[in-house]
This record gives structure tokens, C-alpha cells and sequence, in this order.
């Protein structure tokens, strides 16, 4: 098969990541790469080899299919944009962007190209979450009734780059919704409304020893830095399918015994494992029995695979055939972490307005490399 050629813009610490794809993604190929820090794009041309352009040089290589998107948040739908008017498809990491008005003219943008959009989490190719989901699809459980989602911990406080999580287009729900909301859409189908009540435990925080280089004309070690955004966020979603789950998404919180994610069902309950990871465990509790039970895992992909998303659209792109980590999932799934604050600050229900389909799950016995039969 003919490789997929990318390239990568924004050097950071998660480009490695895709740097390193092509070890276990035969189907991708780097040939270049750029940053708004030429320096950051400088030295993965000495660690990988692949040139170090500009954004624009690297948009008008002729060879490149497919840009990986790996800017910061808020940059996101702009540097999509940019991508897209080049002719080539867009990968972003996560979150989607975090306006859904900017989201949306991507999308537009993308249909009207006739090009791809694709958009990390891809953590629910992994064999955890595609056992759940094939735990679901079997009718293990009945029918997907209720369920929790649950990702607390006091956050990144005082990491050197902590006031980013704690600003504009961060917080618990824009930094791990994406892992917990993608999951939920995997497992269950699209979402039809949210209820909730968010807010700010506190209005500063604290920095801690070190302060990353892009915030030392402001900070010193140990200085108090400005939260901006909610860091405690609670509600409801409503599934199509009728399941009602249960969301919290906090950074106020020291310690807690909830598991990441269970669903309720008709005929049973099911474990579903961290979706910021890729393996398990994977549990069952069926009608008449009083212990949860190991489900083995069904899947290929349990260790580390973040990037596999974007090896499904190269591959997708060869064999004609739609990708799972799209970009309708993904705005769909902006659409539902957004309306958590718009339903507190609303103060009542919020209707959806997006929705998508089930991505297909993975096929069973795949090599590692492998994503199609």
C-alpha cells in the first residue's frame, strides 16, 4: 500500500508522539514539519530527520495529504482553516477547537473541499474501550439504561505550564471531556441534551518549583496564577438511545473512589476503563450475579497507540472508506462538553445541536499496524 504522506504543524510535547507514528503505522510517512518556534521545529529535524519548514512552506508541499494539527486549543479551528484552503486534510489534536461557531465553519469548510477532518481522542480504538463496546453491542448488559462518568483530581496546578490549563479553552472539561464525552458516544450514539451546574473552586492558583518559558515575563516559582474557566462541572446527558448518564468533570477535588466510567443496563452493569488510556479492565456484573466479573480483553491496541486515529484516516484515505476519528464525532463532542456551562449559565436544559454516528468498531484477530481486515 502507498504510504500517506503528513505533515506536522506545532513541535510540542505531544508531536513525539506522531513523530514516532510511522514505527507502528506503516501506512504514515512525516516529511515535514513547522512551528510558530522555529527552534521547537529545529530540533525534531535533528531528532527525526524530517524538514523544518513554515506553515505556509509546508502547506504548499504538493506531496503532504494530510496535516496533523498539534497547536494549542485555541488555534485549532484557525490553523484547520488554513489546512483545508491548502487542499489537504485535517488531523487536530483534542480538543476539536472551543468555539462551536469556528467548529462548524471547519466542518462547512471540509464539505464544501470534499476533504477529511479527523480529531484526537482516538483512545477509543483501544482494546478496552472496543471490548466495552462490543460488550454493549452483544447485549451483555440489555439495554444501555443509565450510567456515571467520572474523571476528578485536583488538576495540573502546579505543572510549569499550569496556567494553561486553568485559561481560556482548557479546564477539566475541554483538557479530559474529550477522552470521557468520546467514550460515551462510542459506547452509547449520539447525545441529544445536557443538564448541568458548573463552577469555580477557587479564583487563583498556585505554580509550583518551575515555570515553563512561555509564562516567565509573568510568574515566578511559587506565584499565583488567574483561573478563568469553571473547574467544576456537574450534570446529566441525555443519549438517543435512551441512556441518561451521570458527568462529573472537576479540578477541586483531592481524592475520590469512583471508577472512570460505568454504564447501567436491563440485564446488567458494566466497567469501563480509563478512556485516557488504551487497555483495561474490563468488568461485567450480570442479572444473578453478586460479584463484577474480568471481561478479557477482545481487542488488538492495549498499550500505548495515541496516534492510531490518524493512521485510520490515512488508511481510509487508500481504501475509500470513511475514518472513525471524524470530525463529526469530534464536533459532536464539543457540542456536548460546551453545553455543560451553557446549561448552567442558562440555568435549565440545553438541546444539541449536532450529532453524528457510532464510529465502527475495529475488527476482531487485527495485527498491530493493522486497522482494516
Amino acid at each position: 500500500m502507498k504510504k500517506t504522506r503528513v505533515g506536522i504543524v506545532g513541535c510540542g510535547m505531544i508531536s513525539d508522539t506522531y513523530f514516532k507514528a510511522s514505527q507502528k503505522f506503516r501506512m504514515i510517512e512525516v516529511v515535514a514539519c513547522s512551528d510558530i518556534i522555529p527552534e521547537r521545529a529545529r530540533a525534531k529535524t535533528q531528532l527525526y530527520g524530517v524538514p523544518s519548514l513554515s506553515n505556509d512552506g509546508l502547506f504548499a508541499m504538493p506531496e503532504i495529504e494530510i496535516v496533523l494539527n498539534l497547536t494549542p486549543p485555541q488555534v485549532h479551528s484557525r490553523i484547520a482553516m488554513d489546512t483545508l484552503n491548502a487542499g489537504k486534510n485535517a488531523y487536530s489534536e483534542k480538543p476539536f477547537g472551543v468555539d462551536a461557531g469556528d467548529a462548524a465553519k471547519v466542518m462547512a469548510l471540509a464539505q464544501s473541499r470534499g476533504l477529511r477532518v479527523g480529531c484526537a481522542p482516538d483512545t477509543f480504538l483501544g482494546g478496552g474501550q472496543q471490548t466495552a463496546r462490543k460488550v454493549i453491542d452483544d447485549g451483555w448488559i440489555g439495554k444501555p439504561l443509565s450510567g456515571t462518568a467520572i474523571v476528578m483530581g485536583r488538576g495540573p496546578e502546579k505543572w510549569p505550564q499550569a496556567p494553561f490549563f486553568y485559561d481560556y479553552g482548557a479546564g477539566p472539561m475541554l483538557d479530559l471531556g474529550p477522552y470521557y464525552m468520546t467514550a460515551l458516544v462510542n459506547l452509547l450514539g449520539p447525545a441529544k441534551s445536557v443538564t448541568a451546574v458548573t463552577t469555580r473552586g477557587s479564583d487563583f492558583r498556585t505554580l509550583g518549583a518551575e515555570v515553563a518559558e512561555q509564562y516567565r515575563d509573568r510568574y515566578k516559582p511559587f506565584d499565583r496564577y488567574p483561573v478563568t474557566v469553571t473547574t467544576h462541572l456537574t450534570g446529566v446527558i441525555e443519549f438517543h438511545c435512551g441512556a441518561v448518564i451521570t458527568v462529573i468533570a472537576s479540578f477541586d477535588v483531592y481524592k475520590h473512589g469512583h471508577r472512570p466510567i460505568e454504564i447501567y443496563g436491563s440485564e446488567g452493569s458494566l466497567q469501563v476503563p480509563d478512556p485516557n488510556t488504551f487497555g483495561g479492565p474490563v468488568a461485567v456484573c450480570r442479572k444473578g450475579d453478586k460479584e463484577w466479573h474480568d471481561v478479557p480483553l477482545s481487542h488488538t491496541y492495549t498499550d500505548n497507540s495515541r496516534s492510531i486515529g490518524a493512521a485510520d484516516m490515512a488508511i481510509a484515505l487508500r481504501n475509500n472508506r470513511p475514518h472513525r476519528v471524524n470530525g463529526t464525532l469530534a464536533n459532536h463532542v464539543l457540542d456536548i462538553m460546551l453545553a455543560f456551562d451553557r446549561s448552567s449559565q442558562a440555568g435549565r436544559r440545553v438541546e444539541l445541536g449536532t450529532t453524528c454516528e457510532r464510529p465502527k468498531p475495529l475488527p476482531l484477530g487485527l495485527e498491530v499496524g493493522d486497522l482494516d481486515d
